[in-house]
């Protein structure tokens, strides 16, 4: 009687394996892909370095002075609190797909609430600390 079962099994894992190779298989292909995009661009590009080509060149403006630049913090800290509130609009997404689900109402309540009251605090932090005033 139990030969059945090991042969289901067996079925099974070989239906696992298979749909694995596939996954495998594709990424073989895309490596194969990017290696031959590269290669063949390696080969078609023209090489003729000068003077010009070789110096360093960003956002269309020479290179003028010292390699070092001052820049104002508050830019960064700008960018920190739109990482922060674009991470929570993420995170807001699949909360609301799980508190719409049944049984998970509550749980789920409370623990955006943490969450929200997590950035709230930093949120005042920052306005306390003059951090979100433009001038």
């Amino acid at each position: 009687m139990r030969e059945p079962t090991v042969v289901v099994a067996a079925d099974q894992a070989a239906d696992y394996f298979q749909t694995y190779s596939v996954v495998g298989l594709l990424a073989v292909v895309g490596v194969l892909f990017v290696a031959v995009a590269f290669g063949a661009g390696r080969l078609l590009r023209p090489v003729v370095p000068t003077p010009e080509k070789l110096l360093t060149y960003e956002c269309g403006v020479d290179p003028v002075g010292e390699g070092w630049a001052h820049t104002q913090v508050r830019y960064y800290v700008y960018a920190f609190l739109y990482v922060i509130f674009a991470v929570d609009s993420i995170f807001l997404f699949p909360w609301a797909t799980v508190f719409a689900a049944p049984g998970y109402g509550a749980t789920t309540l409370v623990e955006m609430f943490v969450f929200l009251g997590f950035l709230a605090v930093g949120l005042l932090y920052a306005y306390k600390k003059g951090v979100l005033a433009w001038l």
